[in-house]
């Protein structure tokens, strides 16, 4: 998962650019960079660590032109190292190019390794610079063409922005899977990955860049088409909803706070309890926590409150204090827990770890009775299309049934929401709309990169 953003025809580009990474900074913790171009140049400068630390005021400076992209990056593909770091600009025959990716390509792995056979040579392990060889083979009259045709030949999931000296681009994958919306400030035009970003610049929201389409932005205006044959089924990520998006955002042409409470409010009329006291695992819980209280009419409190202050790196003493890595994030409020019966509310289970320490944590807050509801259902399966999962292997729902899993995290009762309660928002079949991949192993499209788990998959 990453977050991206591309400024065209602004000023002051690179500062906006550098805001909106900034909004979208939950998206990517590992490292951030923006590109700009002043027609006859490109400005860059990336690191690894956290936007207020990689750009001050100096660093903006540098960067000059009305033409800007940025990243800030997960990693989901490729080591979490400098070389790694986005946007990537590459020396074309054409000119400089740069791209900043969303998403994770499932063919990629093949396609390098066919690409190499043939002599190319490449500078990082990510998916992303497959798309740069693919255009640079490209024969075409123009730049958007390129695109189209190397587009073509890769498949997964993308959302793009590129920069070409005036020029901006944007593209999103023929079905959809992650976010990416449209605004505008002015005369400028604003692409990033959620609508948040827009609100902190005072942008417009205008549309998202729909599933299959390819848009250039000039200085002549936004030119769009569709290269590629409509995709019936679209893929949107259900986990945006869930976890990823902020709650404050529109996407998918929805909000997403309503959704993410709604969740909670399914959630009270599938696995009711007696309880004093719902509280949320801060801060993704926080929505579906209050759906659940509203719903059950048990009162919600803040019962854990949690460390925002929490660096990317944290020296951890071997043996002295246990379940370390969650009380520096998190910590019980003794008053609101001491003698009570809590449901704690979460957005999912993975490894089942982190809900143990979590569990552990309340009854020594003195926790009478301790009930968890997830407010999705079990993830029993790896995405490949852009969020960082661990193998099928580690996730605990895939070889634990939901009761062996409540006694492995300590918890008096456990409850998911079930599949038909995460979609009480869509009215439409939701095969048809979403990629719930990590819950049900239905693959959207096919992993040429992992061929293994398709087979298990078709054998479920």
């Amino acid at each position: 998962m990453c977050g991206i953003v591309g400024i065209a025809n602004h000023p002051e580009a690179a500062k906006l650019a550098y805001l909106c990474l900034y909004a979208l900074q939950h998206r990517g913790q590992e490292s951030a960079g923006i590109v700009s171009s002043d027609k006859t140049l490109f400005h860059q400068h990336k690191s690894m660590g956290l936007v207020a630390e990689i750009f001050s005021q100096d660093v903006l400076e540098r960067l000059p032109g009305n033409h800007a992209i940025g990243h800030v990056r997960y990693s989901t593909t490729g080591t979490s190292t400098l070389e790694n770091a986005q946007p990537f600009v590459a020396n074309m025959a054409s000119g400089q190019l740069a791209i900043a990716h969303n998403g994770n390509l499932t063919n990629a792995k093949r396609r390098r390794s066919e690409m190499e056979e043939d002599g190319s040579i490449f500078q990082s392990t990510m998916d992303s610079e497959v798309i740069m060889h693919e255009i640079a083979r490209q024969k075409g009259s123009s730049l958007g063409d390129r695109i189209a045709k190397a587009l073509a030949r890769v498949q997964g999931a993308y959302s793009l922005v590129f920069l070409a000296d005036s020029t901006m681009i944007a593209a999103r994958d023929p079905k959809g899977y992650r976010p990416l919306v449209i605004g505008k400030l002015g005369n400028a035009h604003v692409v990033v990955s959620e609508s948040c970003a827009l609100d902190l610049i005072d942008a417009q929201f205008v549309r998202e860049v729909e599933p299959g389409e390819i848009i250039l932005f000039e200085k002549s205006g936004m030119h769009s088409f569709k290269p590629f044959p409509e995709e019936e089924k679209k893929a949107h990520c259900i986990f945006e909803y869930i976890y990823f998006a902020r709650p404050d955002s529109r996407i998918y042409e929805r909000d997403v706070y309503p959704i993410r409470k709604g969740f909670g409010v399914q959630l009270a009329r599938e696995h009711s309890v007696q309880a004093d006291v719902v509280i949320p695992v801060p801060d993704s819980g926080v929505p579906a926590a209050i759906g659940y209280a509203g719903e059950s009419g048990i009162p919600f409190e803040m019962g854990l409150i949690r460390n925002h202050y929490v660096g990317r790196t944290f020296i951890e003493p071997k043996n002295e204090i246990r379940h370390f890595g969650v009380k520096i994030k998190l910590n019980p409020v003794h008053e609101i827990l001491d003698g009570k019966r809590v449901v704690v509310v979460d957005d999912s289970i993975v490894r089942g770890t982190t809900s143990m320490k979590i569990v552990d944590m309340i009854r020594k807050a003195g926790a009478k009775e301790v009930h968890v509801r997830i407010s999705s259902p079990p993830t029993a399966w790896p995405c490949f299309y852009g969020i960082d999962t661990p193998t099928r292997e580690e996730l605990i729902a895939s070889k634990k049934s939901v009761e062996d899993i409540r006694r492995f995290i300590g918890a008096d009762s456990l409850g998911y929401l079930s599949e038909e309660g995460l979609y009480w928002f869509e009215k439409r079949s939701r095969r048809e709309w979403f990629c719930d991949a990590c819950f049900t192993g239905d693959y959207p499209v096919c992993v040429d990169d992992a061929p293994q788990m398709m087979e298990l998959a078709s054998k479920r």
